[in-house]
Formats: C-alpha cells, structure tokens, sequence
C-alpha cells in the first residue's frame, strides 16, 4: 500500500480553503484524542464539521448532531458534505469509499488521516472525479499552509 504519494501544496491549500462541509467518519467525543481534536481544528477554521460514528449517533460532538452513516448525514443536510476525512483503519477505508461515492453528490475530496492508505479505494474515488489525498492530516497541512 504506497503510502508515498506527494501532494503540491497549491492543491492542499486550494481544498483547505475551498471545502465548507467536512464529515469525519470516526469521530468520538474524547478530546484527547485526534478523531475528536484534528475535527476541532477544522471547524475553528470555518468548516462545518458532521460527525459520523454509529457507536455515538443522535449524540452531539462539537455541537454538531453524530450520525451513523455517511448516507444518513448525506440525506439529513441541507448542504453538500465536500469532504469525507477518515479515521478508520486501511482495511476500512473502501467501504467508507463506496458509501461516500454513493451517497453523496457534493462530494469533492476523500483524506485519509496520517498512517491510512488504501490504493484501490483512492482510486475509486479517483475515476469518479473524486480527489484524495492519503497519509496526511489536514489539522497539520492547516498549519503549514496558511
């Protein structure tokens, strides 16, 4: 599983600053932790963070409502979900994929956190017009870029 591919900063910056509405599949609501804190970031940003966990869904993480599913937060907002940011391991990201492909028609960008890759789910969501970016953290690349 490569978990070597570059990314110019001009696009991370560009899907950083052009993304509104992020989900994060496997958020919690342990702030010590980066499922919870790295989403906290985003959202000081100016992101609107959906929380998509089934183990804590109708709870409110962030003050935003956790859902069970990609295809329940795609049907409950009002709003397109641009980006699906991942914390789940490799061996779950292509079903995380296919949902999001499935689910959700506003969607821009699939990141995978630090240390999650998965060749053949980015490119499925490559081929349906979908960027990825794998084995970074958007809470660091915010710190770097801007």
């Amino acid at each position: 599983m490569p978990m070597d591919e570059t990314y110019a900063d001009a696009d991370l910056k560009r899907i950083l600053s052009d993304t509104k509405v992020v989900a994060v599949v496997g958020m919690t609501p342990d702030p010590a932790r980066p499922d919870h804190f790295v989403p906290e970031i985003l959202q000081a940003h100016g992101m609107r963070i959906v929380p998509v966990n089934p183990k804590f869904a109708g709870q409110e993480i962030l003050g935003e409502t956790v859902y069970a599913s990609l295809t329940e937060a795609g049907a409950a907002l009002g709003e397109a979900i641009e980006m699906v940011d991942v914390f789940r391991r490799p061996e779950q990201v292509p079903p995380v994929v296919e949902e999001a492909l499935a689910a959700l028609p506003g969607l821009k960008t699939i990141w995978m956190q630090v240390g999650i890759a998965h060749a053949e789910a980015a490119a499925t969501a490559r081929a349906q017009g979908v960027e990825v970016v794998m084995n970074r953290c958007p809470k660091i690349e915010l710190a770097r870029l801007f």
